[in-house]
């Protein structure tokens, strides 16, 4: 039996490890598309702020790791999947058969219709090379222009500050991380950066980035819909992801946001899985999506490969969450936190300390919440979302009181 896994990032390389594992007779190979060492790209803003060197990025840093567990690995590029003939096409020539194909082929940034978005000092902050790129030009004191305030935006953000480069921030919608965050704590998000001397755009777009004078430092100019313009020595583009399915075109497999899988991670091709950020698969409220956050792509990994090999291990659905560190201010966001129809929802706000607290609520159940400028009980929340508890007459308490949610955990408990 051959196992292939399209993706050596974290899904891939944890499929790869599982299926040597639980089945050793197999053959399993694993191919990157990048001429590095399997890595988590949410290491990279690490990398940038000095916490860790390229090689701290890698998710398996002992040398013969791979080989030592029977596990081949190509650095390659698929262009295209046969399935008919069970094969991989690869970039440049070559391929690749399989008995079995999990693809893991992750996301890739968007990058919008903006002119001068190919200029020498635009980069995203995805790959290594872009790493490497950035650590040139992010010196102290440098104009920089990010492009985007999403969940990746800001963890950028973070190492751009840390960096000491003088920022400005630039956001499409009307607060900074829209998809993580209300109005409310984005808006809070927004005040605190500005507070540390961040210039944040929000509700505003780039419409054009052009050269200016050479041998000025600012080499860059940034054009705003608002009619104000930036200079920049760097932009950094990140204007959201997509998943990575083009080269599936033809093959058959469904797809929507991402590829569709069932609660088996299975494609609608026969022997063929996905997982990770290019898989759109059940959620925890009883929904299909893709959640690209690596705790979700681990768990993919894992429960594909054991279903590749014959294991019977349905996905029970992925929960909804992100934790954030924006300049200093943490933010957490878990499940429903919108709060849909049918919920109720109780919050309480302390603006001038940047603490929110908003708790949603379906029934007595808690669905969703989230959180900013604090860290405890995180964890409480999110087991009670997670276990769907109901809270009784906790609920009503809490819709008065939300910041009692360790005491209605305890109560129910020890109950």
């Amino acid at each position: 039996m051959t196992y292939v896994i399209i993706g050596a990032g974290p899904a891939g390389v944890v499929a790869a490890e599982t299926l040597a594992k639980t089945d050793p007779s197999g053959d399993v190979v694993l191919i990157g598309g990048e001429p590095e060492a399997p890595y988590s790209r949410m290491a990279i803003p690490y990398v940038l702020t000095g916490i860790i060197d390229h090689g701290g990025t890698h998710l398996r840093k002992a040398i013969g790791h791979y080989e030592n567990r029977g596990i081949t690995l190509r650095q390659a590029r698929a262009e295209r999947v046969d399935p008919a003939a069970k094969t991989v096409h690869l970039e440049g020539g070559g391929s690749q058969a399989y008995d079995k194909l999990l693809i893991a082929t992750g996301a890739r940034p968007i990058k919008p219709p903006v002119p001068g978005l190919d200029l020498p000092g635009v980069h995203h902050c995805w790959t290594l090379a872009d790493c490497r790129e950035i650590e040139k030009l992010a010196h102290k004191d440098a104009h920089v222009v990010l492009m985007g305030a999403g969940f990746i935006g800001c963890i950028i953000l973070e190492s751009l500050v840390e960096r000491g480069v003088k920022l400005a921030v630039v956001e499409a919608q009307d607060r900074m991380v829209p998809r993580m965050m209300n109005e409310t704590a984005g808006n809070l998000i927004k005040d605190w950066c500005q507070a540390k001397g961040i210039d944040v755009h929000t509700g505003t777009m780039v419409t054009q980035i052009a050269d200016r004078a050479a041998g000025d430092e600012d080499k860059l100019l940034v054009d705003l819909d608002s009619g104000k313009q930036l200079p920049a020595h760097l932009v950094v583009v990140a204007a959201g992801v997509k998943s990575n399915i083009d080269f599936l075109d033809g093959t058959g497999i469904d797809t929507g946001d991402g590829i569709l899988v069932d609660d088996h991670l299975r494609t609608s091709v026969t022997d063929i899985y996905a997982a990770g950020d290019c898989a759109q698969g059940p959620d925890f409220g009883g929904g299909f999506n893709v959640h690209a956050i690596q705790p979700t792509s681990t768990e993919h990994g894992r429960i594909a490969a054991l279903n590749m090999a014959g294991r019977d291990t349905p996905y029970q659905g992925s929960l909804n969450m992100n934790v954030l560190d924006t300049a200093g201010l943490i933010s957490t966001s878990f499940g429903d936190w919108q709060g849909g129809a049918g919920t109720e929802s109780a919050e309480v706000l302390d603006a001038a300390t940047f603490k929110y607290l908003r708790l949603n609520f379906k029934d007595d159940v808690l669905v969703g919440a989230l959180s900013l400028g604090r860290t405890d009980h995180m964890g409480v929340v999110r087991g009670l979302i997670q276990n769907r508890t109901p809270l009784g007459p906790w609920k009503d308490k809490l819709m008065a009181e939300p910041h009692r949610i360790m005491d209605a955990y305890v109560a129910h408990a020890y109950a």
